[in-house]
């Protein structure tokens, strides 16, 4: 499996988020942009804000599954460092609540690809994988 784009994690294992700080203003922002140092972001976070998602976004840019699933549009304050757009995975709709723990996972874009894209998500901090 790879990376949906480059340059969106770090190589270690787990692997984190790379964010970018801006050099004159030391504001972090997801993603890295160009002329913005790299810097890896924390792994946990709280849950900001949420939206369901329960149409399939038009293409393109969407390349996901054609069988659409909703699933949950999450905004993740990272302590000291950002809020960052994701899916949040392993967690019914009627759980998710603003505050709750969470902590970065990698998941497929589409499970039944051939050679599935990894996306950032995150799940419920102390769930298993």
């Amino acid at each position: 499996m790879r990376a949906i784009a480059e340059g969106l994690f770090t190589e270690e294992t787990p692997p984190r988020l790379v964010g970018g700080r801006d050099r004159e203003t030391g504001r972090i922002v997801f993603p890295c942009p160009a002329g913005h140092e790299a810097v890896p972001l924390g792994r946990e976070g709280k849950l900001w804000s949420y939206t369901i998602q329960r149409f399939r976004p038009k293409t393109p840019p969407y390349a996901g599954p054609e069988a659409f699933s909703p699933w949950v549009v999450a905004y993740v304050e990272l302590p000291g460092e950002t809020i960052v757009e994701a899916r949040l995975v392993d967690v019914a709709f009627e759980d998710v609540a603003i505050g709750m723990s969470l902590r970065l996972v990698q998941a497929p874009l589409d499970p039944d690809a051939a050679d599935p894209v990894l996306i950032p998500a995150f799940a419920p901090a102390g769930h298993a994988v």
